[in-house]
């Protein structure tokens, strides 16, 4: 029924919103299962997670793959991590999303010199802490969430330095509110995310439907080139690929090696299992909206 991202500096108290949300949860008398997925539950070592960028990026996909198999419309799943960059943020968002479920953050607010002051205080106690180098890297790295950005709304902001985490907490006890409120037409707070064709999941299972995907997806491609080309490095107002077919919105001069990574991408994911409804039709026309409807999204969040 709906995805609750936990977010905030390391040591800031996560771990202890997500256990206190979780409980409440429980105690409201809610109906759907709740799970918190963590990096304990993998076993994960905090500072081997995050010593190089390709250990970061295997832990995000490790938790990534285990919301997507969670995430349905009869429990409520709670991401205990870092959850510091808003293109992450993003994806989750995307999967909650293409399950048709509520989505919201949960934000641990807590001053830097709290953080490392508990960290350290963590150390002494022999329990798991960051290094300090590994420390002051996320603290730098951290991306704090904005109400404005879809990915981070609705946002419910915890200040452990100043009022601690309960279960009794104002942000916990709103962000219950929102998770369990009985949304019908007269719900304007409560939003369930909708499916739509660019964050479903879709299988393109035949030969003929993998052809029509790779085939169509380069020619938008080579749309998008020959337009860069042909402007001189001057703006775009729009790349056409097609008729009938949405424009491509590109603000700024992409690369050939990003557009190649969004297309991987893109592909990847539309070759997984639907994780809602029958997949869409498998002609080039359709896989160009998909694929163009997909690129204004992940440029307009770059």
């Amino acid at each position: 029924m709906a995805l609750v991202v936990i977010c905030g500096q390391p040591c800031s108290g996560k771990s202890m919103a997500a256990f206190c949300l979780a409980e409440a949860l429980k105690e409201s008398g809610c109906n759907q299962t709740v799970r918190v997925i963590d990096e304990t539950s993998f076993h994960l070592d905090r500072n081997e997670s995050y010593a190089n960028m390709p250990a970061e990026k295997n832990l995000r996909g490790v938790l990534r793959s285990e919301v997507d198999r969670s995430v349905s419309k009869d429990s409520i799943i709670i991401v205990d991590s870092l959850n510091s960059i808003k293109g992450y943020r993003y994806e989750l968002w995307c999967l909650a999303r293409a399950a048709g479920i509520r989505y919201c953050v949960l934000y641990c607010d807590a001053d830097e010199t709290h953080c490392r002051k508990w960290n350290e205080e963590r150390r002494e106690k022999g329990e798991g802490a960051y290094s300090d180098k590994i420390f002051e890297d996320l603290i730098r790295r951290f991306e704090t969430p904005e109400r404005r950005n879809r990915w981070d709304s609705p946002l419910f902001e915890l200040w452990p330095h100043k009022e601690g985490i309960e279960n009794t907490s104002a942000a916990i006890v709103d962000a219950i509110s929102y998770l369990t409120k009985k949304a019908d037409s007269k719900s304007r707070d409560v939003k369930t995310l909708q499916p739509t064709i660019a964050t479903q999941n879709t299988r393109f299972s035949e030969a003929n439907s993998l052809y029509e995907l790779d085939r169509a997806t380069q020619e938008v491609i080579n749309a998008i080139v020959e337009a860069q080309s042909q402007a001189l490095g001057g703006p775009l107002n729009g790349v056409s690929v097609g008729q009938g077919l949405p424009p491509i919105n590109i603000s700024r001069a992409v690369g050939l090696p990003e557009l190649r990574r969004l297309r991987r991408t893109f592909i990847k994911l539309t070759g997984q299992t639907s994780l809602s409804g029958p997949p869409p039709p498998s002609d080039a026309n359709n896989a160009k909206r998909m694929f163009v409807d997909y690129l204004n999204r992940e440029l307009e969040t770059a």
